[in-house]
């Protein structure tokens, strides 16, 4: 201890002299240039953009921009790989501090007995800084290698060594790094080799050109199976593992990559740079055989859709309680094909949606109040302003329960549900439950928006669809309250899902209740190719679905959910070429429905009893009961359905004795009159609701001297509407075409006399329509019946 401090005393009074304070100056110099000697990151090279499913699993991988296939490193080196390169390249890699000064000797005595170099005695620390500097092989760049190797040792894991190495090695031809060469060369990944694919990847960085396909091989043989002999020496592996090694067949070609998800990696390497990651590696939510078994089911029936001109479909498969992708179906895969342009990202691209934004809709004016889940919606001839929709068969309902205009899918109803809510309401409505891709103002969709006349992604479509079902699924968490982040977009990403900050509220865009009988109405729906009792069989899963068809058949869609799962597929042609047939129900939804095949049954949503009343529902129209109404149901219904309209439909009349004719106190006795309730739809609704419901009773005519009732309760223009503007095309050969006036009226075997202009033009009797041929400009049409009944409104026809 003596010695020791009177050493340190020495050296304190040393260093104070100016040699001792020069040799320290230069001490801390070198430290320093040691020190910075190495840079922060040793290998700067491009690489290759991988995604992996849930599980580790390669999905899809894009050569780097340099030519190479070169993956980023990975967390851990396989044993096999690290055991199989430490004893060919370097047994004492774990042991020396960058050099071994042994096997320096060994070649430098072996090069000199040969007259040329045969060793190199480079360690993998060594070479690992050859391969981050890539300069020549001199005598002079050897020492620096060495010095560099030590500095990297002073810095890095042996371990950590190995995956530079391992993640920047040369494999043969433009494969660079143990991943890529795995893939390429035995079409697995590096911890699923065995030990004779291993010992060939751990000998071909010493000599890359030994894989070349039909040369070499007895070279690349015997390096091979010399090292199997060397592991099975060093106790590696025992005696009878390496002849059975030695068996196994060298690799012939390249192997080529899985393409599970191209159309996913696409994606990834245009989101790259927005994301926050330091590697173009990732883990996806993907789990890698559900999206095998959806892409063999679009890929089934693409086959017969390619034969009616429909050359691209989409899939996309999400979990409702994270939004979590699991599979990623972005198109089918066709490069041989050019003009069906399957490059195209279908699940980010932006389509007519069809009726799939109707349930939107329908769930809106549930929590509004402004409609029960089955009032009555008209379903007549609609002309507003210039707009004049249809229903997909032409036809018309007269009138029909909200729930069921939607498990139909009929459009006129839903234009006049959008009437009622607003589009102006309606747009912000959409953003907020995450459709983001409305970036026009509600002016320029119009009513239209309800039918399709908007743009959505299949991303945002399902996403949405998720969010909703989520928010369902969380009224017993939350205590009937509702979670704004339970509406969020979806993710692909495996890192990206953090559960949701709770920011608990009362009241949300849509309630509870409004969600679970939007749900119901939309699995009433008829499958496609299933009988009408498809519900009584034990194997059908309770599936809330949706189709949609764009204007002339572009775009076929289908979107369905479970509590657990969304199910979102397109189908169409990407250059947006409609095909006859190209329709959601014909196209999509099989598909979809054989896509929740492949997932669980978790059965159906709990109903929110807590968000729902038990209230009085008129039983024919499907409004709170008035006091007109006979036999009303009492029925749950959401707590905002209290503010709904009472049922506008029942009135109270007076007939005589019989029923069969109206009577007043003006043309019976008292005792001869009866009061009844009647269900009395407005002549237009009666003309094509009564051919639809045998059961559905006119109002009885008035008994002769009777007063007669007001003329909007006898008679009612179907078509025009009262301001419509009217553009009449031109015929085939060339002449204006005609305009067909359609009136209803109450009394059978009416007759109705129509004048244009003050001009009589024709009669008609029982069946109320007229053709007439009108030049352009603004007119007006009144009808007279044969009771004096008059009515009169104007229109407009158009030049062009």
């Amino acid at each position: 201890m003596a010695w020791t401090k009177r050493q340190g005393r020495r050296f304190v009074r040393f260093s104070k002299t100016k040699k001792g304070m020069a040799l320290l100056a230069v001490s801390i110099l070198l430290l320093a240039l040691f020190y910075l000697s190495l840079p922060k990151l040793l290998f700067r090279s491009p690489t290759s953009f991988v995604i992996e499913d849930a599980s580790g699993q390669l999905l899809a991988a894009s050569i780097a921009v340099d030519g190479q296939w070169r993956f980023p490193a990975t967390s851990e080196v396989p044993e096999k790989f690290a055991k199989c390169i430490t004893t060919f390249e370097d047994k004492r890699f774990y042991y020396h501090p960058g050099i071994d000064l042994l096997a320096l000797a060994r070649a430098i005595r072996q090069n000199i007995a040969s007259r040329h170099i045969i060793s190199g005695g480079s360690t993998i620390s060594m070479q690992v800084i050859r391969m981050s500097r890539n300069r020549d092989r001199t005598l002079w760049q050897k020492l620096i290698e060495a010095f560099l190797a030590m500095r990297l040792e002073a810095g890095y894991s042996k371990t950590d060594i190995l995956k530079l190495y391992a993640a920047n090695a040369p494999f043969g031809s433009n494969v660079v790094g143990l991943d890529a060469a795995a893939w390429r060369y035995f079409g697995r990944a590096p911890e699923r080799l065995s030990w004779a694919e291993t010992a060939v990847l751990a000998v071909l960085p010493n000599a890359p050109a030994l894989i070349h396909p039909g040369r070499n091989r007895a070279q690349l043989l015997a390096k091979r199976n010399a090292l199997l002999d060397k592991l099975a020496s060093a106790g590696t592996i025992d005696l009878e593992t390496a002849h059975l090694a030695k068996l196994e067949p060298l690799p012939d070609k390249p192997h080529p990559l899985p393409r599970l998800a191209l159309h996913l990696l696409e994606r990834f390497k245009q989101d790259y740079p927005d994301l926050d990651l330091n590697t173009t590696r990732v883990a996806t939510t993907i789990r890698a055989s559900l999206q095998q078994q959806v892409a063999d089911i679009v890929d089934r029936y693409h086959r017969n859709l390619s034969a009616n001109g429909i050359q691209n479909a989409a899939a996309l498969v999400l979990e409702v309680e994270t939004g979590k992708a699991l599979a990623y179906i972005g198109n089918i895969h066709t490069p041989q094909n050019s003009s069906a342009e399957s490059q195209v990202d279908m699940i980010t691209s932006l389509r007519s949606p069809g009726s799939t934004l109707k349930p939107l809709l329908y769930a809106a004016m549930l929590t509004d109040g402004l409609i029960l889940p089955n009032t009555l919606i008209a379903d007549v001839p609609t002309q507003i302003g210039g707009y004049a929709p249809q229903n997909y068969d032409l036809g018309y309902d007269g009138a029909i329960p909200a729930s069921r205009a939607l498990s139909r899918s009929l459009n006129i109803p839903a234009v006049k549900m959008l009437q009622q809510y607003k589009y102006q309401r309606f747009h912000p409505f959409l953003k907020s439950l995450g459709i983001h891709t409305l970036n026009r103002p509600a002016d320029f969709y119009g009513l239209s928006m309800i039918l399709g006349g908007c743009e959505v992604t299949p991303w945002q479509l399902a996403g949405t669809y998720a969010s909703m079902a989520r928010t369902l699924n969380h009224y017993e968490r939350y205590s009937t309250n509702y979670n704004r982040a339970d509406y969020h977009e979806p993710s692909y990403l495996g890192n990206d899902y953090e559960p949701p900050d709770e920011s608990i509220e009362r009241a949300s865009v849509v309630d509870h209740a409004s969600l679970y009988f939007t749900f119901q109405a939309m699995n009433e729906v008829m499958r496609p190719g299933e009988e009408a009792l498809w519900e009584q069989f034990a194997s059908s899963k309770k599936i809330a679905w949706k189709t949609g068809t764009s204007f002339g058949f572009r775009d076929g869609w289908a979107v369905g959910l479970t509590p657990t799962h969304v199910v979102c597929v397109w189908v169409g042609n990407a250059d947006g070429e409609g095909r006859p047939g190209l329709t959601g129900i014909n196209t999509a939804a099989p598909i979809l429905f054989d896509i929740f095949d492949l997932l669980p049954s978790p059965g159906w949503f709990n109903p929110p009893l807590d968000r729902m009343v038990q209230t009085a529902v008129c039983t024919q129209s499907g409004h709170l009961a008035g006091p007109d109404c006979p036999n009303p149901d009492t029925l749950y219904i959401p707590v905002p359905g209290h503010r709904s309209s009472v049922c506008p439909y029942h009135q109270t009349i007076h007939t005589n004795r019989e029923g069969t004719l109206r009577v007043t106190a003006d043309c019976a006795a008292p005792a001869d009159i009866v009061a009844a309730k009647w269900f009395v739809l407005p002549p237009a609704m009666e003309y094509y609701y009564k051919p639809r419901h045998g059961n559905y009773r006119e109002l009885p005519p008035y008994a002769p001297g009777c007063a007669v009732g007001t003329p909007w309760l006898v008679m009612e223009m179907i078509y025009p509407k009262n301001n419509a503007r009217i553009y009449i095309p031109l015929e085939i050969d060339g002449q204006r075409g005609q305009v067909i006036f359609n009136a209803a009226h109450r009394k059978r075997g009416s007759k109705i006399f129509w004048h244009l202009d003050d001009t009589f033009v024709g009669e008609t009797e029982t069946f109320h329509q007229l053709a007439l041929e009108i030049p352009p400009g603004e007119h007006r049409i009144t009808l007279v019946d044969d009771d004096g009944t008059r009515i009169s409104q104007r229109f407009e026809i158009l030049a062009k």
